[in-house]
């Protein structure tokens, strides 16, 4: 079974497919985090993050793993090193929708994450799984918030990894990266068809997992 979450950044879908899969038994499979490790190798690399060519090279000879930890974290491997922490860092956050948002980048990582995906039954989240990585997903849905709490809650999760942004800062990375999610011509951020649309603003973890659970 392949259940897709999508939605746009600080809408819970990270925290939300985690705890599902922990639940049901399945793989997570954090897509963000494929793309966040992409663009920490490409920054200490100093490749030209408008150098289209380099990434599309750089991807290919790169190699990532996601392993599910018991507790339903997981951890990822880029060139087999340790990169959980890492790519949490904001310099990634800032940037890693720029190189999402190339051709040739996202058509390497859907190789990955559909291969990803065949061990077993599986809960993915990100921008574009119930639309472009798996269409024919069996349960599809689309987790939103209001801006406001969606910038709230990446200020809270940012603060407790020790970062001292700003409520400004996160809200213009938020904007910035909505633009870009929303706009770029390949795999856009967008609502699929059939996708069940669950506004999570007024709701609690546990209320938006039960949800979901209910309707797999």
């Amino acid at each position: 079974m392949i259940i897709a979450i999508d939605g746009p950044a600080g809408a819970g879908k990270s925290t939300i497919a985690r705890r599902v899969a922990k639940q049901r038994g399945f793989i997570y499979i954090d897509t963000g985090a494929i793309y966040r490790a992409l663009t920490l190798k490409a920054l200490q690399s100093n490749i030209d993050l408008h150098d289209e060519a380099a990434l599309i090279r750089m991807a290919e000879e790169t190699r990532i793993s996601l392993n599910n930890n018991p507790d339903g974290s997981i951890r990822i491997l880029l060139d087999a090193k340790d990169v959980s922490e890492a790519i949490r860092d904001p310099r990634i956050t800032r940037y890693v929708s720029d190189l999402a948002r190339i051709k040739g980048v996202r058509q390497k990582m859907l190789a990955l994450q559909r291969r990803l995906a065949a061990a077993g039954n599986s809960v993915l989240d990100g921008r574009d799984i119930g639309t472009v990585v798996f269409p024919d997903a069996d349960k599809k849905f689309y987790l939103d918030a209001r801006f406001a709490e969606r910038a709230r809650r990446r200020l809270d999760e940012l603060r407790q990894l020790g970062n001292p942004i700003t409520l400004p800062e996160v809200e213009a990375d938020l904007k910035n990266r909505d633009a870009i999610d929303s706009t770029r011509s390949c795999a856009p951020l967008k609502k699929a068809a059939d996708a069940i649309y669950i506004d999570t603003t007024d709701m609690t973890i546990e209320e938006v997992v039960n949800t979901i659970l209910k309707e797999i």
